[in-house]
């Protein structure tokens, strides 16, 4: 089985994103650290979290994936963004300790001119300098698109981040099927080959989380353009595929598909019924 559930907003509380998740049909759910586009991080009610955490044990959820901000670039050729982007790594990792059973998800960003083994470089060392052994939260490598000068549109490029860091061990891979596609990884034809190079590559055993999308672009398209469950490029027998392929199962699914919550409800009944087809 996989746990399959959508983003909710943060600012509603953290034991409101619960029982949301559970309306939609969902066990376990994805939110932002902060807005999305930036700006500082809401303080945590521990009460509430307190009450979240119960929920999530009542409910029987799967492991909640926490997204850092899209403006958090530590490989960004200006000092200053970079620094910006330090102290949120930094800031969200003390906040992730307060959150149970959670991992922590980031963008690997843009080098931007600088070339991909700078960029590299610069993600590692900012990982090298912000992770603690004390830390309880996985923290997650997004498979990209490979758009612009995104760092991680290929396998080799995500190894390279996780080699370069000492605490590797707290280092993990998120798997967006839309990223993997448009990045050239023809999931629609050649899965079981797909996640062997990944396992190659990579290992299995540090891909911990999906992105469930569809896309709307054709394979190898670099574009980064989600699409709703069965209506892109990938399909939906594809994704069924994705959804019961032997080597993802106990893993939190995610969707980030463009719909409003109707749309959500929708889609995590159909990928519960692809499983109880399986």
């Amino acid at each position: 089985m996989i746990y399959i559930g959508n983003h909710l907003s943060v600012s509603k509380g953290f034991l409101a994103m619960g029982k949301q998740a559970s309306k939609l049909g969902g066990d376990t759910f994805a939110f932002f650290t902060r807005n999305p586009r930036g700006g500082k991080a809401k303080q945590i009610d521990p009460a509430d979290l307190e009450a979240l955490h119960q929920y999530l044990s009542e409910h029987h959820f799967g492991t909640l994936v926490a997204h850092a901000p899209y403006t958090m670039n530590l490989c960004a050729a200006k000092e200053e963004v970079r620094s910006f982007s330090l102290d949120v790594l930094a800031d969200d990792l003390e906040r992730m300790q307060q959150i149970h059973h959670s991992y922590y998800n980031f963008h690997p960003g843009s080098h931007v001119g600088q070339g991909p083994e700078k960029g590299i470089a610069l993600i590692a060392d900012a990982l090298n300098h912000t992770l603690k052994p004390e830390h309880r939260t996985t923290v997650l490598l997004e498979t990209m698109a490979g758009k612009g000068s995104e760092v991680g549109r290929t396998f080799e490029e995500l190894k390279s981040i996780i080699d370069q860091v000492a605490l590797s061990d707290q280092l993990g891979v998120c798997f967006d099927t839309c990223h993997v596609w448009d990045g050239g990884y023809d999931i629609v034809n050649h899965l079981d080959q797909v996640l062997e190079e990944f396992d190659r590559i990579i290992g299995l055993d540090r891909l911990l989380a999906v992105h469930l999308n569809d896309s709307m672009n054709p394979l190898g398209s670099h574009k980064d353009r989600h699409q709703k469950i069965g209506q892109g490029e990938i399909g939906a027998e594809a994704l069924m595929r994705v959804v019961n392929h032997p080597a993802l199962q106990g893993k939190p699914f995610i969707l980030e598909t463009p719909n409003d919550d109707e749309g959500y409800a929708r889609e995590i009944a159909q990928v519960r019924a692809w499983m109880e087809q399986a």
